[in-house]
Parts: C-alpha cells; structure tokens; sequence
C-alpha cells in the first residue's frame, strides 16, 4: 500500500471525465482510493512493482502531466524524474517563478526544443520539472534543464542537445 498526495487542482484530472483516468490506471491491476476533500490518494495492489508504478503515475498527474503522458510509465522503458526548483534557487517565489520561465521560455519556445530534440516530456508545474522519457531521453533532458537551472544560457544549452542528438545518431548506426 502506498500513499501520495496531489495538489486539489489535479483531482479532477486523476479522477478524468466519469472516472476514466482512474478506471484506465486501475486496469493495471492496482486499486485507487481518492480524496478528493485532501488530495491523498491511496494505491494498493497484489504487486509492490505495480503499485510503484502506479505511484509514478499518480505523482506524474500531479505534477502537471497529461494522464497520456504518465501512462506510459506504466511501460518498463519509460521513467520519471522530478526536479525541484527549490534545490537551486531558494524558497522565494520571484526566483522558482524566473527560474521556471528560464526553462519553459518565450512562449514556450525552450520547453518545446528539449522536448523535440530529447524526446522526452517536460512539465513545469508549481516548484518542480517533471520529466518523462525513456533511460537515455530522460538524461539528456535532465542535464539541459540542470544546466539552465545553473545558468547557462539557452543557446550553450541548445548547442550542447544538437551535439547529443548527433553523437546519438551516430551511436545508432555504430559509427561512434
């Protein structure tokens, strides 16, 4: 049995239209109980694997992911990371929220790079990045948004996921 709590506002995305995000989840053999009065969501499961999992997708939803999205977790290639702001620019709320526009950019421009170039998923949400991808996508996506929480600026960060994706070109066709 695990426990994880939801922001309010990500409730009703858990639960879906008539209960389909739920019931969907719940095909893979795990048992959610929400509240949606406190936002504690309640997994059990036969199998700690699979309720792990589904503690990923929980978290995932909550983060700020589309139930699509975090259902791929569900699949043995794809993992998730969350990162939080806070760990790099402090508890004040001007510095997570110019931060969290370093990353997603001008109308999205910067989210949507990493995203394309890595093939992975991004999802800014309160403090926290949440990435979704397979081993090698989710890498590469994390050490790009690491280097924008540091400081780099967005072109070092573009140059450095164009050199990735080529050397992983490469790697593809065992030429690197």
């Amino acid at each position: 049995m695990r426990y994880v709590k939801i922001p309010m506002d990500r409730i009703a995305v858990l639960i879906g239209k008539n209960g389909e995000v739920k019931e969907e989840i719940e095909k893979h053999g795990v048992q959610l109980e929400i509240d949606s009065a406190t936002g504690d969501v309640k997994i059990v499961a036969e199998d700690s694997l699979k309720e792990m999992e589904a503690e990923n997708v929980v978290r995932a939803i909550g983060r700020g992911f589309s139930p699509e999205k975090a259902i791929l977790l569900f699949n043995e290639d794809y993992y998730f990371e969350l990162l939080d702001m806070r760990d790099w620019v402090g508890k004040k709320k001007e510095h997570v929220k110019r931060i969290a526009g370093r990353i997603i950019g001008k109308e999205g421009k910067t989210r949507r790079i990493i995203e394309e170039t890595t093939g992975a998923y991004i999802s800014v949400y309160g403090h926290t990045v949440g990435i979704i991808g397979r081993i090698d996508e989710l890498q590469m996506a994390k050490q790009a948004i690491e280097m924008l929480l540091e400081g780099a600026n967005h072109h070092t960060v573009y140059r450095f996921l164009e050199k990735e994706r080529r050397r992983r070109k490469l790697q593809e066709f065992g030429l690197y």
